[in-house]
């Protein structure tokens, strides 16, 4: 493993003071003792629920180089740790460092919907054309971002960052310190409703990433978005005159010429920049393919092979809990899962269900969703939940299964004949819908990572492991 930071780096990069005898070497960054590797830099963050400081000295016996700290810490070997006077504020000194010495073409992506599910095409895509680092997971956040920041090697030649937000004024000092040389706007929708006061309103906090840009920076915006023309003012305003659009609409720089969709993914045929592109999308949905073709104008942007770009884009794979697709064998056949159990909005479910319309069960089988409250949507949940009634029915959805306060709205607004059930949470809703699952059926299951409806996919892909064990028994 190469030196990622070394004692001197780090100490000249937090202004820690040197201390005599430190030369330990890190391969990495954590903020997580559960996730430490050997030679990383363990950082020691405060929260609300923990302090970082308790876990110290277990990090550094499961093999970590050093770690960053700003209280005394008795006991330790001093040549491994690195003082700071706050660790949060050391963490984002390390990135605004990691970001000063590299020469890595940089891509920042924020959107209400699609930002991880773009990034990590991205960076399959970008990664085949050269040294590429991106953020892992969803570490989006005031800690997540500049931890990944932290993370990226001096011989990277891409960089790849998603930020997030709930609240206005959080991207922009993440852009700040990022400095993308292009940003991905992949949409504007009604999420986070609860600490804002309209959809126009997001649309502004979304546009707080063009802060960290200079004027030769690229702006990629969806052309088919409300709220495209908004943005691209904000970003001409910013002086960046370079703003493309993705999309349907006539002028947009990535232009979908036509796109056939089926259960698998989709076959697209577009323009990027004026020249013809096609290829096989092994995603299925509309919304997916809006994505690709930000992902190639991005990879243009950069200065990456657009064609190279295009077949790769035939080789992706779904993320963990958006969209991966499972069969579990139980007696007398089989049901699929699709989990798209890490996150959900109103937009997002209906794209999913959307999807959902478009397979075919298996003879005998059903099209079943199991969904989890959508949260953050402030005073118009319960009305926002009710009014996924009519893309359940339009989809041809057998049977509907929902948890959470919210959902219930939509459970009241159901035919009798969908009706699946409803519970108050998903550790009580995964036996209900395990029990329901029938060969042949087709299982989508859904919601706000705080419903964790991955509780729901565990309890169904528990029916093999039963299955098997009472085969067994027999």
């Amino acid at each position: 493993m190469s030196a990622l930071w070394t004692a001197q780096d780090a100490a000249l990069a937090t202004g820690a003071a040197p201390v005599p005898g430190a030369a330990w070497t890190a391969g990495g960054v954590s903020i997580d003792t559960r996730a430490v590797a050997p030679r990383d830099l363990f950082v020691a963050l405060k929260g609300p629920r923990f302090d970082g400081h308790d876990f110290v000295r277990a990090a550094l016996a499961n093999g970590a180089a050093a770690a960053m700290v700003d209280r005394p810490m008795p006991g330790a070997d001093p040549t491994r740790l690195l003082a700071v006077s706050d660790t949060q504020a050391g963490l984002e000194a390390l990135a605004i460092a990691a970001r000063a010495r590299s020469s890595a073409r940089i891509v920042a992506i924020t959107g209400s919907v699609g930002k991880t599910g773009t990034k990590e095409a991205l960076a399959a895509l970008l990664g085949a054309q050269g040294a590429t680092h991106a953020s892992s997971g969803n570490l989006n956040n005031q800690i997540g971002m500049p931890l990944s920041l932290a993370r990226m090697p001096a011989a990277a030649q891409f960089g790849i960052f998603e930020i997030g937000m709930n609240h206005a004024g959080e991207i922009a000092p993440l852009s700040r310190m990022l400095r993308p040389h292009v940003v991905i706007i992949t949409n504007v929708e009604a999420v986070h409703l609860e600490y804002f006061a309209d959809v126009e309103a997001i649309a502004e906090a979304k546009a707080e990433i063009f802060a960290g840009m200079n004027t030769d920076d690229t702006a990629i915006l969806n052309r088919d978005n409300l709220h495209f023309a908004r943005l691209s003012a904000r970003a001409k305003a910013r002086g960046i005159d370079r703003v493309w659009g993705f999309g349907e609409a006539a002028g947009a720089e990535a232009h979908l010429v036509s796109v056939v969709l089926d259960p698998a993914g989709s076959a697209v045929e577009a323009t990027i920049l004026g020249r013809p592109v096609g290829f096989r999308l092994p995603l299925p949905g509309r919304h997916q393919v809006q994505n690709a073709l930000a992902v190639l104008l991005a990879v243009a942007a950069v200065g990456g092979n657009v064609e190279a770009a295009a077949k790769a884009l035939e080789r992706l794979a779904p993320v963990k809990g958006r969209g991966v697709t499972s069969e579990i064998q139980i007696e007398g056949g089989s049901f699929k899962i699709i989990d798209e159990s890490y996150n959900a909005s109103p937009a997002a479910v209906r794209a999913a269900v959307a999807v959902l319309g478009m397979i075919q069960p298996l003879a005998g089988g059903r099209r079943m969703v199991a969904l989890g409250d959508m949260l953050e949507l402030g005073e118009g949940g319960p009305a926002a939940h009710a009014d996924l009634a009519y893309a359940l029915i339009t989809a041809g959805i057998d049977r509907v299964f929902t948890t959470g306060r919210l959902m219930r709205h939509l459970q009241d607004a159901l035919p009798a004949r969908m009706k699946g059930g409803h519970t108050g949470d998903s550790t009580a809703l995964g036996p209900l819908v395990a029990a329901s699952a029938s060969p042949g059926d087709i299982v989508l299951v859904k919601g706000s990572a705080g419903s964790r409806m991955d509780a729901v996919v565990t309890a169904l892909r528990g029916r093999a492991q039963s299955a098997t064990e009472a085969h067994r028994a027999v």
